[in-house]
């Protein structure tokens, strides 16, 4: 009796954890501050793709432009610290915010740092992941306005069929094509999306440019 009541109490616990509603994120700062135009940071690279920072920074300011932002364009901000000898994302993003605001005149910074990148073979299924987080900084008080996660894969949605050979098969030819046709560049415009797209949960809000502006947290 006394190890059905445990594992009652487990099961009971494991349902009301997959029930719980994801914790709200406090967007008060977010609100003071307002911003409107934000500078996106070349992203620091945590994976050994070297072509990871820049294939999630190009895909960056679409989804931040559909949500109302004005986005300084990312290949001028590179140029610019490029021309100011900072060419790695540790000191592009280690220059203090007071400073990239008096320079650009920018309201917010976003830092994005990379996780996972790139294409895996795991022997019956070949996974292209990009994996990012994110934080929207004041550009004017150095106050944290937001922060997110996202992960993109091409496994979403699979199903297998065909046995366990045409399941290899398929897994090899898979992960040649995806290496090939750089599968990862697309990959991480669905992170991107995912990441920092307006109008989900616990997503940024949208910017001033929308027509949905301040309809969001209301």
């Amino acid at each position: 009796m006394k190890r059905i009541l445990i594992i009652s109490s487990l099961i009971i616990t494991w349902l009301l954890t997959g029930c719980a509603q994801p914790t709200k994120m406090d967007y008060t700062a977010f609100n003071q501050s307002k911003p409107k135009s934000i500078l996106v940071l070349l992203p620091q690279n945590n994976t050994p793709e070297v072509q990871a920072s820049h294939g999630l920074l190009s895909q960056t300011t679409l989804p931040l432009a559909e949500a109302g932002y004005y986005v300084f364009p990312v290949a001028v901000v590179e140029e610019t610290f490029k021309q100011n000898g900072m060419t790695s994302a540790g000191d592009i993003q280690a220059v203090p915010v007071a400073k990239l605001h008096e320079f650009f005149g920018n309201d917010a910074v976003l830092y994005l740092s990379i996780t996972e990148y790139g294409t895996s073979y795991q022997v019956i299924a070949s996974d292209t992941r990009v994996s990012a987080s994110a934080k929207l900084v004041d550009a004017r008080t150095g106050k944290l306005l937001w922060s997110g996660s996202a992960t993109a894969s091409s496994t979403e949605n699979n199903s297998s069929s065909g046995g366990i050979i045409g399941v290899l098969v398929s897994a090899v030819v898979e992960q040649i094509a995806n290496t090939l046709t750089d599968k990862s560049y697309q990959i991480a415009g669905m992170t991107s999306a995912r990441l920092l797209s307006a109008g989900k949960v616990n997503g940024i809000l949208y910017g001033p440019r929308s027509p949905k502006y301040g309809k969001d947290t209301e």
